[in-house]
């Protein structure tokens, strides 16, 4: 349930309005990050009106989780308490689920529950490879760290997603405005080139009869419009859960261009993760188990699963990784040599790292460069549809000289 939380400074007499999704009065006052100087008053929004305030308030994402974790992480450095660490982190967030979230997890650890144990009832927000990372950083007592690298590496992830969107904006417009060319001259453009050519009875090509077919469909029956974009509505909103999916996850890995940035984005995570484990003494088979857990691609999670059952039947690091270099792609027998460079030196946990920089860093350059790929896939889209509409439209003009002069050859 939402709840708005009316702050009111008692020196000032400032106001300040904080929305909490929450269940309990007192743990929206909790939500609110309100101080001891500070009165509040609560008003419950149900109804329609919660409707509408969900829909414009802003919503859980990375860059709540990117603040909330490296906040966190901060105050546990310091030695502040688990309690007022997550107190202090309310004012941050801005999304009312983020606020509700802290409030749950204080009320929570009050009544004795640990913190993975708490974080585990909010899948929504904190995902399973998080909460493993969570669970190793408390058995090593090494909680403030994994905060920390959860932060740093969640911050990286929104700044690459945050360039894909960027560079997704132009061929968005593009394609938005052709489709909307398409529909504005299926109500008025057509209909009369269809009265003309059916009055000269002139044969209409294939993609003539499917605009006919377009603007008969939009004009006697316009609910059909909704179709589309209730399903590109659907389309996005399940896209996490999509590609969540082995089969997406899979179709991915195949497909030019997205396989690179699929594999990188998957690698980096993973060794990161590995990295930190070993950083934080976390036994060996033990790190490789939680990295699997905390691979978001299925295709990572069997290749450190397989690890780890090396591992657990005596084998080396180095052996691991060589049977099953497959699993990375181009990059196996490269990073086989690395993690051998790194068994000889005993400078492991600085290897994964280095394996998780240069991937990284080959995902923000990838990152960069798709605008320069994309735009020339909008441009073959927008030639497409400017050609198909010529041919709809201009096709049966070469056919008018026979209706016009049907004796003349």
């Amino acid at each position: 349930m939402l709840k708005k939380v009316l702050i009111t400074n008692i020196h000032t007499g400032g106001t300040h309005e904080s929305f909490v999704e929450t269940d309990t009065h007192e743990k929206a006052l909790i939500g609110s990050g309100m101080s001891g100087a500070e009165t509040a008053t609560i008003e419950d929004i149900v109804g329609l009106d919660e409707t509408v305030h969900k829909m414009t308030l802003p919503k859980e994402n990375l860059d709540d989780r990117v603040v909330f974790f490296n906040g966190l992480a901060r105050c546990l450095e310091r030695n502040i308490g688990m309690i007022k660490s997550l107190q202090l982190q309310a004012n941050r967030v801005k999304s009312p689920k983020y606020r509700g979230v802290i409030a749950e997890l204080v009320y929570d650890l009050s009544i004795g529950e640990k913190f993975s144990d708490a974080i585990a009832k909010h899948p929504s927000v904190f995902p399973k490879e998080l909460l493993s990372l969570i669970i190793a950083g408390e058995e090593a007592g090494q909680l403030s760290t994994v905060c920390r690298r959860i932060g740093s590496a969640q911050k990286k992830t929104a700044r690459i997603i945050k360039k894909l969107k960027s560079g997704m904006i132009y061929p968005g417009v593009v394609v938005t405005l052709g489709i909307g060319v398409i529909i504005i001259m299926s109500y008025t453009l057509v209909p009369a080139m269809q009265k003309l050519y059916t009055s000269l009875k002139v044969p209409l090509p294939l993609g003539t009869k499917a605009l006919v077919f377009m603007s008969e469909t939009l004009i006697h029956q316009p609910w059909t419009l909704a179709i589309p974009i209730g399903g590109l509505f659907m389309f996005f909103k399940n896209w996490g859960r999509m590609t969540s999916t082995r089969t997406a996850q899979t179709l991915f890995l195949k497909l030019p261009i997205i396989s690179n940035l699929v594999r990188k984005s998957a690698s980096a995570v993973s060794f990161r993760c590995l990295a930190m484990l070993l950083e934080a003494n976390v036994r060996l088979s033990n790190a490789l188990a939680i990295t699997a857990e905390a691979s978001w691609h299925w295709h990572y999670r069997e290749f450190f699963e397989r690890l780890a059952g090396h591992i657990n039947v005596g084998r080396t690091m180095h052996e691991s990784f060589l049977i099953e270099s497959h699993w990375l792609g181009d990059d196996g027998r490269t990073i086989c040599g690395l993690i051998e460079l790194a068994s000889e030196t005993g400078a492991g946990t600085e290897m994964l790292n280095e394996i998780a920089d240069d991937y990284e860093d080959e995902l923000d350059t990838l990152a960069n460069q798709v605008d320069k790929i994309i735009e020339p896939l909008t441009m073959m889209i927008l030639g497409l549809m400017v050609g198909f509409l010529v041919y709809a439209i201009y096709g049966p003009i070469f056919s008018l000289g026979d209706a016009i002069l049907p004796g003349r050859k």
